[in-house]
């Protein structure tokens, strides 16, 4: 987990959201105490993407949803020692947070970064990505809001990109429409560090919701 101590349990509270047991909307202008444009990201693992995100962007709001409890106080610690107020965190299933606890139209962008693959037949269930979630990430976008994916894995990233292609709202961007800097791809998470020191393929895909529809 590295050698960040985790600092106590009410020093973190501010950044850790409980998913409620019985579903309901969330306010993000509760939340986060303003009317900033709210950006989830999907499995934030260690939180380098949420940490660098929240430094160079103090205008938008960010929200992570890990199922693992450890990388939630983990993330939280490395939030804390920083002082960024513009995120917060919850650790439940991101495909059942989206639909329970996501308001329509909310999201001006929805981050997935190196889902886990799950590579045994028995676990292909566990996927993030499945007809369902991508309705949810639709569903939750505002219009021109955007879906961020990344992976190494080559067959999740085509199983990923024939559900999305499902939805006629998502519209696929150009990598050159993408925005993204060299500067920007380097912070995403662990993983691509890794990966990219280790010269392995990186696939990426962005899709925007369209207006008026």
């Amino acid at each position: 987990m590295g050698r960040v101590r985790r600092l106590p349990l009410e020093e973190l509270a501010p950044y850790l959201l409980t998913v409620p047991e019985t579903p309901g909307l969330l306010a993000w202008q509760e939340i986060f105490g303003n009317v900033n444009p709210v950006e989830i990201e999907v499995g934030f693992g260690k939180g380098l993407f949420l940490v660098t995100s929240a430094q160079a962007r103090p205008d938008v709001n960010f929200f992570g949803i890990e199922i693992a409890r450890k990388y939630q106080l983990f993330t939280a610690t490395r939030l804390a020692k920083r002082d960024l107020r513009n995120v917060r965190l919850a650790q439940g299933d991101a495909r059942e947070f989206l639909r329970d606890c996501v308001a329509a139209d909310s999201c001006q962008a929805i981050h997935v970064y190196f889902p886990d693959p799950w590579w045994k037949k028995r676990h292909l269930k566990r996927r993030v990505f499945t007809p369902e979630f991508a309705e949810q990430c639709d569903r939750v976008l505002k219009p021109g809001g955007c879906l961020h994916i990344v992976t190494d894995v080559a067959e999740y990233f085509e199983v990923i990109t024939a559900i999305v292609a499902a939805r006629s709202r998502l519209r696929p961007l150009a990598e050159r429409e993408m925005n993204l800097s060299v500067g920007e791809v380097d912070y995403l998470t662990n993983f691509e560090r890794k990966f990219r020191l280790q010269s392995r393929p990186i696939y990426r895909a962005t899709y925007q919701r369209a207006s008026g529809v």
